[in-house]
């Protein structure tokens, strides 16, 4: 047996990979944060992480390569990866996993990485009887949750999802959002087929449950679940939109990314991505405060359609970031004891399923109970 903890968090010094190791000291699972400063690293944890001095827990300084993510990853179970733009800098630590014998599992919500890690290492990991399992995240995870809810009624073809969430993105959030947005294109489901949101259609006014205002929305990269529900033989369209409740954020978003756009004309992606990055910098440039369930509060709301049948779920929630820091954790409990529903690659309910991820959220007070309403 090796003496290596077993679940590696890597990119633990920022905003999402601090709350992954919260619940991994409150599932009281052995951990090393990881990443590539050390000081950045030993400072999250004595600053950021409550009760860390309880947790069994070791910080460990890693160059991003993937040989050096392999070496640090054997003898380890399970890698929770926080480091984006993953589509970036995601392969090395998919690699590494792979080489190392590792499940893994990040919070990412690139579509085009989604549908890069289907195509080049699913494959892989279902050989290996490893989990690959990217967007296990509130925003797309805890949507999935009120889809698969609705999908429990027969005949329902056509899902119609929006995520919505109070506060802020983090700095690193931030700079992902931008980066996918200049340089991806962003798709939904349609016939069973990607076909590609508008790329000039600016904002979408969507009416959430719970509030008479309208609420501003954007396809926000097209997220993952035309990706999870391409291959559900129930499912036929999928279409997401989503955003926060701040409407001079919202307002904001297309504007900072169409001159974001401009100024990056012709630029080599190195450069490019140097200047998306000091972009985003200039947006958001300090870590939002820890969430306040009185302020940070989530919306996910699914509307589900079929010939003659109709659902919706309404999953309210609070602190979107720890939801997600929840779900990371909740994945590495599962596969140190036993292995995902599915092997390869799965989104967390294909993996451990809808009702376990949600039993998860309630029992520790992040989600209410959901508001499911059939007609057929």
């Amino acid at each position: 047996m090796s003496n290596k903890k077993p679940v590696v968090v890597y990119g633990a010094s920022g905003y999402t990979g601090r709350l992954v190791c919260e619940y991994l000291r409150e599932y009281g699972i052995p951990f090393i944060a990881a990443g590539r400063s050390q000081e950045k690293l030993e400072e999250a944890m004595r600053a950021h992480v409550p009760g860390i001095e309880t947790a069994d827990h070791e910080v460990v300084q890693v160059e991003h390569s993937t040989d050096a993510l392999t070496a640090l990853f054997k003898g380890a179970s399970v890698v929770l990866n926080t480091v984006g733009p993953f589509a970036k800098f995601g392969h090395e630590v998919v690699q590494a996993c792979l080489a190392a014998g590792c499940h893994y599992t990040d919070t990412t919500g690139e579509q085009d990485w989604l549908i890069t890690l289907d195509q080049e290492y699913g494959a892989r990991f279902a050989k290996a009887g490893l989990l690959l399992s990217p967007g296990l995240a509130q925003m797309y995870t805890t949507g999935e949750i009120a889809a698969q809810l609705c999908l429990e009624t027969p005949g329902l073809d056509t899902l119609d999802i929006a995520v919505f969430w109070g506060g802020s993105p983090t700095i690193a959030s931030t700079q992902t959002i931008l980066v996918n947005a200049a340089t991806s294109k962003a798709f939904h489901l349609q016939g069973k087929q990607y076909v590609e949101w508008q790329p000039d259609a600016g904002l979408y006014q969507l009416a959430i449950p719970g509030q008479h205002e309208m609420a501003l929305a954007l396809p926000w990269g097209g997220t993952s679940h035309p990706v999870w529900f391409k291959r559900d033989p129930r499912v036929a369209n999928v279409k997401v939109l989503g955003g926060v409740f701040n409407k001079p954020l919202m307002l904001g978003v297309p504007k900072i990314v169409e001159a974001a756009l401009k100024a990056t004309e012709g630029m080599n992606e190195a450069d490019r991505y140097a200047a998306l990055s000091q972009t985003a910098a200039s947006v958001m440039n300090t870590m939002p405060p820890r969430e306040n369930p009185r302020i940070n509060k989530s919306v996910d709301s699914v509307h589900a359609s079929g010939p003659l049948g109709r659902a919706h779920c309404v999953i309210y929630g609070n602190c979107n970031y720890k939801q997600t820091g929840l779900l990371q954790a909740f994945a590495a409990n599962w596969l140190l004891q036993q292995p995902p529903l599915r092997a390869g690659f799965a989104s967390g309910c294909q993996a451990f399923g809808h009702h376990a991820l949600l039993g998860a959220l309630r029992h520790f007070g992040l989600v209410q109970a959901p508001v499911l309403t059939v007609h057929v």
